[in-house]
Formats: structure tokens, C-alpha cells, sequence
């Protein structure tokens, strides 16, 4: 887990997508601090309003550069419009968009809880780590050290911190875990199937619920069991993280991912035979050491064949004590080129994802303030949307309301009330 900085200059805009970053790295067991000499890594969000404001941003990432022992990761307006500027002025920055900085931060490993981690409730979401551990062994993978094998508390235990959230407001839960597909294992039973069950059976009022990430191993075992769950109950979010990491069968072993490609496709072609709409979330990891053109390119061409809706892109880079930090390595720039040219293929196929939505109605869950009036939720399958000028309409926190899709900005929805 690391323990993170953040500061925020600018518009309201930032400041929202700053709390994004927060709570997704919150979600990920990664904790605040309140001075970047006690961080693991510093993150500034920037501004580039005028030409004084650059100076300061560049100013405050030198200071942030030199006073941070772990990494600085420069994110928001400056560093899309002008990210060049950074590595001009000396500053050894990772210059990233804002929804590439929880990735960045985890670098391809699980998301990480320690044993004192409670559910907690973020305004309308509630965050429900169901297990600590996994049952993985990944060459480049630090967080193992950490927290060790899988360990699950029983099904009826996670249903009654599942109700408390409910009870206590939470109109999302979020299911959190290193792995939630092992959830169980420690047991001899795979359970992600019989836990989501029960909460969406035993748990009175209006809510959904959307599963964290389960690696492609674990999934693939109870795929049918788990697409049969969600196909029967609306309040799970029709929504998977598998993440592939790479699609090198060659390159996955040497990660130790334990799944073949092979098995992460029948895990997304089981879904597409249950479910009519949903959104697969995969993430992949390029410039992995052994990783060579020909392996990076069968990741583009499974990136391309499945169409993930939501995909995280890391740059390799080496954790000390991992087996893969004693591989020779790519040098930086093959990294950023294969990183970029991902990027790319991503964004295409995100946003003709979003361009599909346009003219559709949705029922949107609104668990967000978005900037100036507007509101963000999710639609059944996990899909992001804006809605301008909902909060004037009365729109509140933890309201599901009807939508109808007017356009997108590549990554979310942009929607008006009906």
C-alpha cells in the first residue's frame, strides 16, 4: 500500500477530480498524509490559467520533487496541455491524465487492505472490503509481502457490514478486495457468487453494488455461477474487472498471472452469453522486461477483440525485492511509445463505447456533485454519467433517476433528465 499527498490548485473541476483520485486510491487501501516528506508519492493536480499560475505550478513541482523521498506524479490541466514543461525544467515527474493516477500509484499490483480495514461510507458510496490477501504469486507484485494468502470472513459476516452500510445511507457498495474472485478459498470454496447472492436477497432497500477487481484465475472457476448472479438480480452493477495485464500467453507466465488469455476470454464470452450490456474493465501492464513487439502487439489485438469499456494502462516499473526488478529491462522511451500508442487504442474504443449510449434513455444512480451544477452517477452497467443542471432540478445524492444520453466526452456520458 502507499501512502500518498495530493494537492489541488484551480477550478472546481480539479478539486472534483481530485476526490476521484482520492477515493479510488482510498478504495485501494492506499492511505492521505498530510506532508509529501512522509509520502510515498506526491500528486499535484495543476492549473494553467495564466502564465504566472505556470510559474508557480512549475515552481511547487520542483519543491514537491525535492521534498518527496517516493515518486511525483503530475496530473490536471497543466500537465495535458503543457506536459513537456515538466521535464524542461529539470522536474522528475510521471505526467499523467487524472484517471491514470490510481493506476499509476498501484503499478499493476492489487489493490491493498490491512487487517484493521473497516467499511467506511464516502457521501451516498459505501466501501466493503471483503477479504484481505490473495491467493497470487506475481513476479512483479510487492503488495504479497504485505498481505500474504487469502483470508475471508464468512459469507454472513460480509452481509452484515454489507446491511450496516445500507442502513447507515450507502446507496453503492463497493466490493473491495486484492482479489474478490478468491474470496472464499481460504475455505476450500470459491464464494463470490453466494456472498453477492445473499446481499442482494437479504438486504431490504434501494441500492447497487459493484464487484472490485477479480483476477482472470479466480473468476474463470465459478464464471457461470457468477454471470448467472448477476443476470438474476438488478442491483449488481453489470460490471467485471478482470484484469488482463497482457495478452502474451509467453509474458503472462513470466509474471506469474497464473491464467492464460485463453481463460480471460471464456470468462468474457461467458458474460456475453448472460447478459445483454455490460462493461468489462481490464488493465494492462506494457514494457513488461521480457514483453517483445510481437508480445505487445497481441495485447493490442486482445485490447481490440474484447473492447474493455474501462482500461487502466501502466508503464512497467520495477518494486525492489520482485523477482521481475532483477530483469533487464526497456529503456523509458519504449515504454512511453508502447504506452502511448495503448492509450490511443484505448480511447478510441472507450469512446465509441460512450457513442453508442447517444439517444438512449438510462436510469442513473447519482453518487457524485460533478462541476458547477451538474451531477455524476452510474448507469446499470457501470457507465459513467454527467448531468448538467441536475442539482437546480432537485437532483440529491443517492436519487436514481431517468436519463436520456444527449452525448459524451469519451470517458463519460453527458446526459439530460426526463
Amino acid at each position: 500500500m502507499a501512502r500518498y499527498h495530493i494537492e489541488t490548485y484551480g477550478c472546481t473541476s480539479n478539486r472534483g477530480e481530485s476526490r476521484q483520485i482520492e477515493r479510488t486510491l482510498r478504495d485501494g487501501g492506499h492511505h492521505p498524509v498530510e506532508s509529501p516528506e512522509d509520502a510515498d508519492v506526491a500528486i499535484l493536480n495543476t492549473c494553467t490559467v495564466v502564465e504566472k499560475t505556470e510559474r508557480n505550478m512549475l515552481t511547487r513541482a520542483k519543491e514537491l520533487d525535492q521534498e518527496t523521498p517516493g515518486d511525483l506524479v503530475v496530473t490536471g490541466c497543466m500537465a495535458i496541455a503543457q506536459g513537456d514543461a515538466f521535464a524542461e525544467a529539470g522536474i522528475d515527474a510521471e505526467v499523467l491524465h487524472w484517471d491514470e493516477v490510481p493506476e499509476h500509484v498501484r503499478n499493476g499490483e492489487c489493490p491493498t487492505h490491512t487487517p484493521d480495514t473497516d467499511p467506511v461510507i464516502d457521501g451516498v458510496v459505501g466501501i466493503l472490503p471483503i477479504a484481505r490477501g490473495c491467493m497470487s504469486d506475481c513476479s512483479y507484485c510487492i503488495t504479497k509481502e504485505a498481505t500474504g494468502k487469502i483470508d475471508s470472513p464468512s459469507v454472513e459476516e460480509n452481509v452484515r457490514k454489507a446491511r450496516a452500510l445500507v442502513h447507515a445511507g450507502a446507496r453503492e457498495i463497493r466490493i473491495t478486495g486484492q482479489d474478490t474472485g478468491v474470496y472464499g478459498w481460504d475455505e476450500g470454496e470459491r464464494k463470490l457468487h453466494v456472498l453477492l447472492d445473499r446481499i442482494c436477497t437479504e438486504i431490504d432497500g434501494e441500492f447497487r453494488v459493484r464487484v472490485g477487481m477479480a483476477n482472470p484465475k479466480g473468476v474463470h472457476g465459478i464464471r457461470e455461477e457468477l454471470a448467472a448472479v448477476f443476470a438474476e438480480h438488478d442491483q449488481l452493477y453489470n460490471f467485471l474487472h478482470a484484469p488482463v495485464q497482457s495478452g502474451s500467453n509467453d509474458v503472462l507466465g513470466d509474471m506469474r498471472r497464473q491464467h492464460t488469455v485463453e481463460e480471460y476470454l471464456d470468462v468474457v464470452e461467458t458474460f456475453d452469453d448472460y447478459l445483454d450490456e455490460w462493461t468489462l474493465a481490464t488493465d494492462f501492464i506494457v514494457g513488461f522486461p521480457s514483453e517483445t513487439a510481437a508480445d505487445y502487439q497481441e495485447s493490442l489485438e486482445l485490447l481490440e477483440r474484447t473492447r474493455p469499456e474501462k482500461i487502466n494502462i501502466t508503464r512497467f516499473s520495477k518494486r525492489p525485492g520482485t523477482d521481475a526488478a532483477a530483469m533487464k529491462g526497456h529503456g523509458g522511451q519504449v515504454k512511453k511509445d508502447r504506452s502511448s500508442e495503448m492509450t490511443d487504442l484505448k480511447m478510441s474504443v472507450v469512446g465509441e463505447a460512450y457513442d453508442s449510449m447517444v439517444g438512449t434513455e438510462r436510469s442513473v444512480l447519482v453518487v457524485e456533485n460533478g462541476t458547477d451544477d451538474s451531477m455524476v452517477g452510474y448507469d446499470q452497467s457501470h457507465r459513467k454519467v454527467a448531468i448538467p443542471g441536475a442539482e437546480s432540478a432537485g437532483v440529491e445524492l443517492g436519487d436514481t433517476v431517468a436519463c436520456r444520453i444527449t452525448g459524451h466526452n469519451t470517458v463519460y456520458a453527458l446526459a439530460e433528465l426526463v
